[in-house]
Formats: C-alpha cells, sequence, structure tokens
C-alpha cells in the first residue's frame, strides 16, 4: 500500500472578487447608459392671435394680433442657449403664419408648415426628430386639441378658445406626458 501523495489544488481565491468587481462594472455601464438617453421634449403650443373681423375665410390678423405676435417673438425669441427653441411648427393658415413670422424673423429659422388636416404626421414628426428638444407649435384652432392629444395622448375636453392662451407638454421618454395652460 503506497502512503498517499500530497496533492495541491490551486484554489480561486479571488475569483469571486473579480467576478462580483465585473458584474458591477457592468451594471453600472447599463445604468449610465440609460441615465444618458433619458430625454424629455417639451412642446410650447399655442394658437395664431387675433384675426381681422371679415368675411373672407382665411382673415389676416388684426393690429392687435400684431401686437401679440410680436410679444411672442419676444417671449421665444433668444437665438441658442439654454431655454432656445429647436424648431417651429405652423399649420398652414394665414394667422399661423402671420403670428410666426416676427419670431421666425428674430430666430433666423423657417418654421416647418403642416397642413391642418395633417395633424398626427406632424405630431410624429416632431415626436421623432425633436426628441429631447424644445419645439413650438402655432396650430389652428381646430388642429390645436387634435394635436395635443397626439403628442401627449391628453383628452383637450374644456380647453380654453383664448388666442393669449398657450399650453406646454412635457414628454418624458418614460412616465406620461404633462399639459400645463398659460396666459400672457
Amino acid at each position: 500500500m503506497q502512503a498517499p501523495g500530497i496533492t495541491r489544488h490551486r484554489r480561486p481565491f479571488l475569483a469571486p472578487l473579480w467576478v462580483s468587481l465585473l458584474a458591477a462594472l457592468v451594471f453600472a455601464g447599463v445604468v449610465w447608459t440609460f441615465y444618458r438617453g433619458v430625454t424629455t421634449t417639451v412642446i410650447v403650443l399655442v394658437r395664431p392671435v387675433e384675426k381681422e373681423p371679415g368675411t373672407i375665410e382665411d382673415p389676416p390678423v388684426s393690429p392687435e394680433g400684431e401686437a401679440q405676435a410680436q410679444r411672442l417673438a419676444q417671449m421665444f425669441g433668444m437665438a441658442s442657449g439654454a431655454g432656445g427653441l429647436d424648431a417651429i411648427y405652423e399649420s398652414d393658415d394665414r394667422r399661423a403664419q402671420q403670428t410666426v413670422a416676427p419670431l421666425a424673423e428674430r430666430l433666423h429659422r423657417a418654421p416647418v408648415v403642416f397642413r391642418s388636416e395633417a395633424v398626427k404626421a406632424a405630431a410624429a414628426r416632431i415626436l421623432r426628430e425633436h426628441g429631447g428638444g424644445t419645439v413650438l407649435v402655432v396650430a389652428s384652432g381646430s388642429s390645436l386639441p387634435l394635436m395635443i392629444r397626439e403628442l401627449g395622448g391628453i383628452d383637450p375636453a374644456g380647453l380654453p378658445s383664448d388666442p393669449n392662451t398657450f399650453f406646454v407638454i412635457s414628454l418624458p421618454s418614460f412616465g406620461r406626458a404633462h399639459l400645463v395652460r398659460f396666459s400672457f
């Protein structure tokens, strides 16, 4: 009978430590990537300003409306930096275009024009092209509730029709949309 030989087996003493450290680094990388990908898109919705009384189908803005359009240009007219606009969208009616004109001139930016019948396509484009940005939308009275519904999934029932009222929709990447109403 032979005496048992002394055998030495290497035990992986530091392996659990290295595996734990590697798992922690992978987890931290996933959390960092998720954190960097979370954004909030802010959309400001405005009705066209006061119209000139008359009988034509698409009337121009009134002198009071021109003053309101200038006030809108002063409110959102920062050229760049924090709080600036990434894009301007307007419906295809004359008052919406005249409402946006002073702001577009001040920012040296051409607005994107969408047809009043194509609100769904315009909302999808805003979300696709300007995720995490700030967008101003000037839409006619009939298009504005549809735009709010398409962008945020919010029921626009009971919204005031005052042209001095604008709405801000906050759309986070995760979570639900929020709607806030302001008067200017």
